[in-house]
């Protein structure tokens, strides 16, 4: 990657909307704006690059748009974009307009194709790590987790009023794909009895042991959150196999579904992705390029795109067995 100076920078969000994008894309437009550098959005991700739907924004384009959920500047998967030819056509688009930095607002497949797109065509890129689903490493936090987990949480508990009012036990499925990072913090913030997660395999048999004894006991309002990736195939696997199990047992499933991507993003969710949107434009103006800003430990660390990519964050121990105690 040569040292070229960045005069002009396109910003676009690809994959899964998160709440907080909107405030990164603020904070990029307006950190250009400051350093005199032309700001570009890309609408629909990589295939507004390819279908050349590319405009200037200024600092009053992302006026008002902090507290909005979801992206002003739309997002979608394109496939195009994998393609040598998308790419190709791409690169003319933004050519034509002097555009020579990148800011990609997504999760690791976004930033799959910009490390793809920067080594061929020497556009220095810098990864914004945006996804409810919290499974890229390098960061404490990805923008929109904490809204998305805020959101079960507050969902859990009003299910948790009927399940108590009606003795019944709910299977409440929640997002994160192959991560289970929502259904761990949102489990563990709503007391349920058992968490399911992709990253721990799960003894059904004992499960259905420990909610046997607990109807023994006269517990019957239980609460057990499924993460949509786990292992045995979601909440309704998990459901149908509890209610074959547990035949007298009054079992409801609950699937959370996009409401969790959705709303306005907490402060948190404003506050890291603001921080990130800044650090992502001075990252191309001082030459560090093909990063991932991320925040850990509350410091601006960069992860290589390519490091970032093939890393997954990991759940640790320390969770797992806090999980196991409490919910006993």
């Amino acid at each position: 990657m040569s040292a070229k100076k960045v005069t002009k920078i396109a910003v676009l969000t690809s994959g899964g909307d998160a709440p907080g994008m909107n405030a990164a894309i603020r904070a990029v437009v307006r950190t250009s704006v400051h350093h005199g550098i032309d700001v570009f959005g890309v609408a629909r991700g990589y295939n507004g690059m390819i279908e050349d739907d590319i405009f200037q924004m200024y600092s009053k384009s992302v006026g008002n748009i902090i507290q909005r959920g979801g992206t002003i500047l739309k997002t979608a998967r394109s496939a195009a974009f994998f393609e040598p030819e998308g790419r190709k056509i791409a690169y003319e688009n933004l050519k034509k307009r002097g555009i020579n930095g990148i800011v990609v607002i997504g999760g690791d497949g976004s930033f799959k194709g910009a490390q793809k797109f920067s080594h061929e065509f020497d556009i220095p890129c810098i990864g914004i790590p945006g996804t409810i689903d919290k499974d890229i490493a390098g960061s404490d936090f990805t923008i929109g987790f904490d809204t998305a987990v805020n959101t079960a949480v507050e969902a859990i508990d009003k299910i948790r009023d009927t399940a108590d009012a009606h003795d019944r036990l709910f299977v409440v499925e929640v997002m994160g794909r192959d991560a289970g990072y929502i259904a761990l913090h949102s489990g563990i913030a709503t007391g349920a009895e058992n968490i399911l997660i992709p990253e721990s395999k799960t003894d059904m048999e004992a499960m259905i042991a420990s909610l046997t004894e607990k109807e023994k006991r006269k517990k019957l309002v239980n609460l057990i959150v499924v993460a949509e990736g786990e292992e045995f195939g979601g909440g309704t696997q998990v459901g149908n196999f509890l209610k074959e199990k547990l035949p007298n047992a009054d079992i409801r499933v609950c699937i959370l579904g996009h409401i969790q991507r959705g709303g306005s993003p907490s402060c948190l969710d404003r506050l890291i992705a603001s921080r990130m949107g800044y650090h992502a434009v001075e990252c191309l103006l001082n030459g560090t390029h093909n990063v991932m800003v991320g925040i850990v430990d509350n410091k601006i660390k960069y992860t290589p795109l390519d490091k970032a990519i093939k890393a997954k964050q990991k759940i640790s121990d320390e969770w797992l067995k806090i999980v196991k105690i409490l919910a006993s």
